[in-house]
């Protein structure tokens, strides 16, 4: 090993020492590895800790050392997005590591410790769900793993981790009510009249859809002609819409959200006369189209614009928002609310959790259990309160002490 005193660009003298280290493996050319300190005994003893890096864990230090989060995550984002992930969940990526990126960007990956991510994780806890923090950790957790590969790094902060959890108070509690996930029968009906009376062209039949289907908003705006069986009264679903910047020539049709999400359901004979009678309007529309603009999407949509290119889900949701003006339902309402909604209206007819399950997609068990559970219970209620009915006079026989 070499060592000598030089001076810096501050006039302070340093200690800079040199030594051979392990040729590189790519190439075979030859390497060393610069060191400096205020010492010869620390600059030697930062050569010797770099040499030793590289010897017992082929990492580079001085790598390591410049390669900041953000740059390492960027190189990770990169491969990520060629592994054939949808796009929707790259996006869902980028905004995880813009977060993580408010904290650590600058910093070094090498620099990144156990206990500095963990404080991350902790400051999110009073914003975010903690799902999100779920997320945030798991993107985390494929960064620092592919740094590991890289030889950035030799272990992975994340590891042994907390994700907090929010503690809930009373108040919280008592204010989640299930009712505020789904219409309940009355509230459909209300506003499905105020969709046969004030809708719009194609909101009969998206919203009708919707309802009695239990389907996603993307999932119903990929549907094609040939997903519907009119003979058989069945929708095959199979795949599902997205569309990041609501440019309408710029969709992506991707498969569902789970493999659960690939489903045949059954559709009332109403519904599939309501299409039935929106096919034969199309195809007029889609000729006339054809003669008059020439320039028209084959995209056999069964929602689409006269050019043929399919609706986006923004356009369902100001669709709904403009019909909520119509009616008095003080719940904050969606398209994605008739997904609950088609839950509750087979809790009430008698459909077991299992087949409904099937019937939406495998739904998130907590969400479906809660209504069910809610309507289930609802109608034990009721059911009471209809004997009583039926046999007030026997029951008021009985008097009270």
């Amino acid at each position: 090993m070499h060592c000598e005193k030089v001076e810096l660009k501050s006039g302070k003298i340093s200690w800079e020492c040199v030594e051979d280290a392990p040729r590189d493996p790519a190439t075979g050319k030859r390497r060393q590895i610069t060191r400096r300190g205020p010492t010869k005994r620390e600059a030697k003893k930062r050569v010797e800790k770099a040499i030793r890096s590289l010897l017992e864990d082929g990492i580079d230090q001085k790598l390591s050392d410049n390669t900041t989060f953000e740059t390492a995550a960027m190189n990770w984002l990169e491969v990520y997005s060629l592994t054939g992930v949808k796009r929707s969940t790259v996006r869902i990526r980028e905004k995880e590591i813009k977060i993580l990126l408010r904290y650590i960007a600058k910093t070094p990956i090498s620099q990144v410790t156990h206990r500095m991510y963990q404080k991350i994780l902790n400051d999110l806890a009073p914003d975010y769900a903690r799902t999100s923090i779920q997320g945030v950790n798991t993107t985390a957790g494929m960064i620092f793993r592919n740094a590991i590969k890289n030889k950035l790094i030799k272990e992975d902060p994340s590891i042994g981790v907390v994700v907090p959890k929010k503690q809930r108070t009373v108040e919280d509690i008592e204010n989640e009510r299930v009712e505020e996930k789904y219409l309940e029968r009355s509230e459909l009906e209300v506003f499905l009249t105020a969709v046969r009376e004030y809708g719009l062209d194609l909101d009969l039949e998206r919203f009708y859809l919707l309802a009695f289907s239990g389907m996603r908003s993307g999932e119903l705006c990929a549907l094609k002609w040939p997903d519907i069986n009119f003979s058989e009264g069945t929708v095959r679903i199979t795949k599902t819409l997205y569309n990041e910047n609501n440019n309408m020539k710029d969709y992506q049709i991707t498969p569902p959200k789970t493999e659960g999400s690939i489903r045949t359901i059954n559709v009332e004979k109403e519904i599939l006369y309501l299409l039935k009678s929106h096919r034969k309007r199309q195809l007029k529309m889609h000729n006339e189209y054809r003669i008059q603009m020439g320039d028209f999407h084959e995209g056999n949509f069964v929602f689409c614009r006269a050019n043929g290119y399919p609706f986006m889900q923004k356009n369902l949701l100001s669709r709904m928002e403009r019909l909520m003006n119509y009616v008095d339902i003080k719940k904050h309402a969606t398209p994605h609310i008739f997904r609950h909604t088609a839950i509750s209206m087979m809790t009430e007819a008698g459909i077991d959790l299992a087949t409904i399950m099937e019937r939406v997609g495998h739904e998130d068990i907590k969400t479906t259990m809660k209504i069910y559970t809610h309507v289930t219970n609802k109608m034990k209620e009721d059911a009471s309160d209809k004997v009583r009915n039926l046999y007030e006079n026997a029951l008021g026989y009985i008097k009270f002490n």
